[in-house]
């Protein structure tokens, strides 16, 4: 049986990591709103300027482009996004899995990783990864930039490499509660299925529809990295904050097992004395 020192030496342990994890839990809702803010005004423009490209695409129809061309083979370049920490769930654990389940499902082909975030980087280098592209610490703060220099890479390995086809896996937030793994094709882009009558207005370009895709389509990429880097950092943060707060709430349960534990151990050691007295007194 423990001493009431031990147990007491675990109580302040625990209270002391309960202190930590309610703490991180506060940091992680806070980080959440603005994340949140941010990836519900993202979204729409997204959504509108992958309709937008498809709608300009539809009604040009000699327009070509190297982002929009079907390559017959190469090698498939897969950008992962993990966290740059832990303690938040499975969160990273998923997204891996993710990507773990894309690489396996057609064993002939040939996987190139670019890797966003020190948790999935860490995980594929050691396992010996063509890896050609790596990003890590951008979470603390996502930017523009990031997204550009990811879009940027993918562009170029896209259309002067041999990488037939860009493909992005990230975790989408849904709610605070949940999140769900993402496996999105981003080159060659994808195309929408336009209503016909949609398209039966007829536009005038200026400039031509081969420069105006030129410039649209970059920035659609671009546009489409940007989403996942939000959307995976406000999932991560509310993974985290679920995560602290069961850590927190495990914490008070085990401090309350400990203090009772503590409390029956104290009494049966005053119970023992006492008998001790009284068998003592009865001897003499």
């Amino acid at each position: 049986m423990p001493s009431l020192i031990d147990i007491r030496r675990r109580v302040r342990a625990v209270k002391s990591t309960q202190q930590i994890t309610k703490a991180m839990k506060m940091v992680s809702s806070s980080k959440l709103r603005r994340a949140q803010e941010r990836i519900l005004r993202g979204r729409p423009y997204a959504q509108e300027m992958l309709r937008v490209f498809n709608s300009v695409a539809a009604r040009t129809e000699h327009a070509r482009h190297p982002l929009l061309a079907e390559k017959p083979s190469g090698r498939t370049l897969l950008i992962l996004v993990t966290a740059d920490r832990g303690l938040c769930g499975s969160f990273n654990t998923n997204a891996i899995k993710g990507a773990s389940e894309f690489i396996t499902s057609e064993p002939g082909r040939d996987i190139a990783l670019a890797l966003v975030g020190r948790k999935g980087r860490d995980f594929f280098m050691r396992r010996g990864f063509d890896v050609r592209y790596e990003e890590v610490g951008l979470f603390q703060n996502v930017q523009w930039s990031h997204a550009q220099a990811i879009a940027t890479t993918a562009i170029k390995e896209f259309t002067e490499g041999d990488v037939q086809s860009v493909y992005l896996v990230y975790n989408e937030f849904r709610s605070i509660i949940a999140q769900r793994v993402v496996v999105e094709r981003l080159l060659p882009i994808p195309k929408l299925e336009i209503d016909a009558a949609a398209t039966s207005t007829d536009y005038l370009f200026e400039p031509t529809p081969e420069e105006l895709l030129g410039s649209l389509l970059p920035f659609h990429v671009t546009v489409q990295v940007n989403r996942a880097l939000l959307e995976s950092s406000a999932a991560e943060h509310a993974a985290r904050m679920t995560a602290m707060d069961a850590a927190t709430r495990n914490a008070k349960d085990m401090v309350d097992r400990l203090t009772l534990y503590m409390n029956k151990v104290r009494q049966a050691s005053i119970t023992r004395e006492i008998i001790e007295i009284v068998a003592g007194a009865q001897s003499v």
